[in-house]
């Protein structure tokens, strides 16, 4: 391990301690506060077609935004984790069309769209558990982003990360690989980084 994955476990386990110590309150007044302010981007505002996610368990909560999105007419796509941790695509239909898979993850029924389906997004919202202020993006370290980043060209997509707070860190150990986001939303603001 490099001094860089050191650096990152360290500070993914820091994060991930943080989250869970937060209630259940903290957790539904910051799904309300992200949404809103997600909703406002201009790059949300004009897409016809959003890459997004379900967040699980503690993450900064996404499910009253994707409903939203599609209420607006918006071609959502969700994630589907395939067994090398690259990422399938399928359509969002609503949350009674989520189905449990391994991971504790939710993804959406229905047919695959191929993993190259995230190149027709306007936007692609990303989970994560830090950015710096270079956009720099903390994973879980599974690197199933880092292809989704990978296959995004520039300019492409805005590639927006959703946080709490309290995870835009000073600085996030980066490799090579590692490629930098356009914004990051929390329940407190926006903070562009190009």
């Amino acid at each position: 391990m490099g001094k860089s994955d050191v650096g990152k476990a360290d500070l993914r386990r820091t994060l991930l301690d943080r989250r869970a110590a937060l209630s259940a309150e903290a957790v539904a007044g910051a799904q309300e506060a992200l949404g809103r302010r997600a909703l406002d981007l201009p790059e949300l505002a004009g897409a016809s077609t959003v890459a997004a996610y379900v967040s699980i368990g503690r993450e900064p909560g996404t499910r009253a935004l994707l409903e939203v999105l599609r209420g607006r007419g918006v071609r959502v796509l969700l994630p589907v984790l395939l067994p090398d941790n690259d990422l399938d695509w399928g359509l969002y239909r609503g949350p009674g069309h989520l189905v449990r898979a391994g991971r504790g993850l939710l993804e959406p029924d229905g047919d695959r769209l191929g993993v190259s389906a995230v190149t027709e997004a306007d936007a692609v919202l990303l989970p994560g558990l830090a950015v710096d202020g270079r956009g720099v993006r903390l994973g879980r370290g599974g690197g199933s982003y880092d292809r989704v980043l990978a296959r995004l060209s520039r300019p492409g997509p805005a590639r927006v990360v959703l946080l709490y707070d309290h995870e835009v860190v000073p600085r996030v150990p980066a490799e090579a690989h590692d490629q930098a986001v356009d914004a990051v939303v929390t329940p407190g603001g926006v903070r562009r980084f190009r």
